[in-house]
């Protein structure tokens, strides 16, 4: 049998363009043909060159040619719809989308640290160089380069781990100073520690991104979060305004706004918010920052740290055959990841719970009947309603304090 010339191949490649076997662009976007779509083509093409009799089954050697041929045009079409995909934040992955969003002036977060608002105290005046504190567990949290006590000897910093990874810090646990400086006399943190994070997924990144376009916004509100979004090291955030004249039902002044903001360093997110909020517009949260602006003139901007709170769910079912621990421990992830998906300030809806926790789309999710659902800021305050929450608190759900009550 005679096997197929090359350069003949290498001509009929020239028309594959013409032939439907490339990637094409249409006002729907990209397609292409698959794998299987080729490789029949291929073989009805040389079957016109070479005749039907040609024996061109996977077994024989023209055969596996082809097929090489059509994996070759099949991986160029993936290269091709990858390249095109990769200019849309959308729908580019990985090193194309960080590559995309710096349009934006934003980069991917990497691997961060540990952050914990600290208060230090001292004498009036006092210059902290380059110093650093410490936990009870023996952990040193960096401080910024240069901290200066203001007319009240207090200085409010954020301190950062200097080892990476999720290390965390109850409120009064960072309270010895590992660098003594004269003048500087106590330290601590009022607010547990903003545990480190891995490197940003690329759902986080595409979020981060489209609240980065609310930067040049006609909405101030949506322009400041816009700027907070984007300091390295927050991780949620959330913002109120009350434009009445009159004190609102979340105890915000008049005429003013409230950003609550986890993770980030307390002066960029005070110097951020002072740089986008209107003339006029007063500031309102627990945290004070006193921020210098262009004409060397002082301010004070305050926002709030999120109040954790610490969801307890118990879950009554009877169990079916088939239902194990493991079934348990998915029951008890899915409605954990459900708290935590929820915003700053959002209430939780005890009917909503059921759906991740009768887990949609798996099969065991079919093994047991979920009876009763309670909720509540404590195992011993537990109850059928909803939890309702302050503005400025955020949900915290983890298995640990999620418990289940089978029943057969």
């Amino acid at each position: 049998m005679r096997l197929i010339e090359p350069n003949l191949f290498s001509l009929a490649l020239i028309c594959l363009d013409t032939l439907g076997l490339s990637a094409t662009v249409t006002d729907s976007g990209i397609t292409a043909p698959d794998y299987q779509t080729i490789l029949q083509q291929l073989t009805g093409y040389f079957r016109q060159i070479y005749g039907r009799e040609c024996y061109l089954s996977p077994d024989s050697k023209d055969g596996q040619m082809i097929a090489i041929y059509a994996l070759a045009l099949h991986d160029a079409n993936n290269a091709v719809i990858a390249a095109y995909n990769s200019f849309s934040p959308m729908t580019s992955t990985g090193a194309a989308l960080s590559n995309t969003v710096a349009i934006n002036g934003i980069t991917r977060h990497a691997s961060g640290y540990s952050q914990a608002d600290v208060l230090l105290t001292g004498q009036v005046g006092t210059v902290i160089t380059h110093g650093s504190v410490s936990d009870r567990n023996g952990q040193t949290w960096r401080l910024p380069e240069r901290v200066t006590f203001d007319t009240h000897g207090e200085a409010r910093v954020t301190a950062v781990c200097t080892a990476a990874g999720n290390i965390t810090a109850a409120p009064g646990d960072i309270s010895d100073i590992a660098t003594p400086t004269r003048g500087w006399q106590t330290v601590t943190n009022p607010a547990a520690a903003t545990p480190g994070r891995p490197v940003e997924r690329d759902s986080a990144l595409r979020a981060r991104q489209k609240k980065s376009v609310a930067l040049p916004s006609r909405t101030v509100l949506d322009g400041i979060q816009g700027a907070v979004s984007l300091l390295p090291g927050v991780v949620r955030l959330r913002g109120f305004e009350n434009d009445t004249g009159e004190t609102d039902k979340n105890g915000l002044p008049a005429h003013s706004i409230a950003m609550i903001v986890d993770g980030g360093d307390v002066n960029a997110i005070a110097q951020a918010i002072a740089l986008k909020k209107t003339p006029g517009a007063g500031t309102y949260g627990d945290t004070l920052v006193k921020v210098i602006d262009r004409y060397g003139l002082p301010k004070d901007i305050r926002f709030s740290r999120p109040r954790e709170v610490n969801v307890a769910v118990e879950i009554t079912l009877t169990a079916f055959t088939g239902y194990t621990t493991l079934t348990g421990d998915k029951i008890r992830s899915a409605v954990a990841a459900y708290i935590n998906q929820q915003l700053i300030g959002d209430n939780l809806y005890l009917t909503r719970l059921y759906l991740p926790a009768n887990l949609p789309g798996d099969e065991e999710g079919q093994t047991y009947d979920i009876t009763a659902i309670k909720i509540g800021r404590s195992a011993q305050a537990v109850k059928e309603e909803n939890l309702l929450v302050a503005f400025n608190e955020a949900l915290s759900g983890t298995t640990e304090h999620l418990t289940l009550v089978v029943t057969t």
